[in-house]
């Protein structure tokens, strides 16, 4: 696993753009996560990749006008400490437990 940071002007469908990087090649998004960061945005997105698409991501990536820097690593285990769902929601909602 691997986690991308990536910084963008947050610009109309910038941010869609580098979604769609990764669900054009069938990539499994086990975390996004976007935020303001000082007067740009950040997003960090956790996907499953080998090497040869970390590279057509990072081509893909900063390909956008709007990507100002990308930068990626291990996926950090210490990240999914705390409470799945946030405190508050529940996943037991009586529409989920119908569905299955």
């Amino acid at each position: 696993m691997n986690a991308f940071h990536i910084r963008y002007r947050n610009t109309q469908g910038t941010l869609m753009r580098i979604l769609n990087g990764a669900s054009r090649r069938a990539l499994d998004l086990h975390s996004v996560h976007a935020e303001a960061a000082e007067r740009d945005h950040q997003v960090t997105l956790v996907l499953d990749v080998n090497q040869k698409q970390v590279g057509q991501l990072y081509r893909e990536w900063y390909a956008i006008p709007d990507v100002i820097h990308v930068g990626s690593g291990p996926a950090q285990a210490a990240e999914w400490n705390s409470s799945h769902p946030p405190a508050g929601v529940s996943i037991d909602s009586p529409r989920a437990s119908a569905r299955a």
